[in-house]
């Protein structure tokens, strides 16, 4: 089977630019966390002179985005100890440890994350722990909010899976007909996983980021301009800057 597509660097005022040609429409430019790293998906029949021309046209956006993502404040690293602060959609809880001698179990009570663990488990099997307490939590919302969603904007069986995902919040498989969420936007405030949802069911009508896009997207959530902003300033871990 035939790889469509073929990838290419130039750099811009020293700033590398990673270009992919792909079987697509429109190009699309993307800069991503940590540092910035500049990535386009270009249109196979499109000639590298006009793809360079495109990205000067946006160098002033690029350079923006860049200097956001080296501003913004990064989560810092848990340890799983006494009194640290967690989150779970968007409240802040402190973490309570009591010894058990039971499987590992995770309750919310008032302001704690109350961790039931044996003394012995290892910090690796409790954040893993963490890792699918906090998928199931984002499922059993994101559930909810999907079928709401999905009635109103007319749309049917699409499904839903939480996964971790290393530079976006969501994603849409339109031959599978599956939303995938960023298990990260369990600690965000219900309005953030709202906006990522029609989001990417607004991508079953649209492909690209398009006016069309943005007008569908403006109709079902006419606040998700003001969301995505307060998304983009929360402390975070992944954040995907899109044009």
């Amino acid at each position: 089977m035939p790889n469509n597509q073929n990838t290419d660097k130039f750099k811009l005022q020293n700033i590398e630019i990673s270009v992919t040609f792909k079987d697509i429409k429109n190009i699309h430019l993307s800069v991503y966390p940590p540092n910035g790293k500049v990535v386009i998906s270009a249109p196979l029949r499109m000639r590298k002179d006009i793809v360079r021309v495109y990205t000067i046209s946006k160098l002033s956006w690029i350079k923006k985005q860049r200097e956001k993502l080296l501003k913004q404040e990064r989560e810092a690293n848990r340890e799983f100890l006494d009194k640290e602060s967690h989150y779970l959609f968007g409240k802040r809880y402190l973490l309570k440890i009591l010894e058990s001698k039971t499987k590992p179990s995770i309750q919310v009570k008032a302001s704690s994350i109350i961790l039931s663990v044996s003394k012995d488990t290892s910090k690796p099997k409790i954040r893993k722990h963490f890792d699918e307490w906090y998928k199931s939590e984002l499922q059993i919302k994101a559930d909810k909010i999907m079928n709401v969603a999905q009635k109103k904007m007319g749309l049917s069986n699409i499904k839903l899976g939480i996964r971790k995902m290393k530079t976006r919040w969501g994603s849409y498989i339109p031959g599978k007909k599956k939303v995938w969420l960023n298990s990260e936007l369990a600690k965000k405030p219900i309005d953030c996983i709202e906006y990522i949802i029609y989001h990417e069911l607004t991508h079953a009508f649209e492909k690209t980021h398009s006016n069309k896009f943005k007008s569908i997207l403006s109709h079902h959530l006419p606040t998700w301009k003001e969301i995505r902003k307060k998304l983009n300033q929360l402390p975070t871990a992944h954040v995907d800057w899109e044009y």
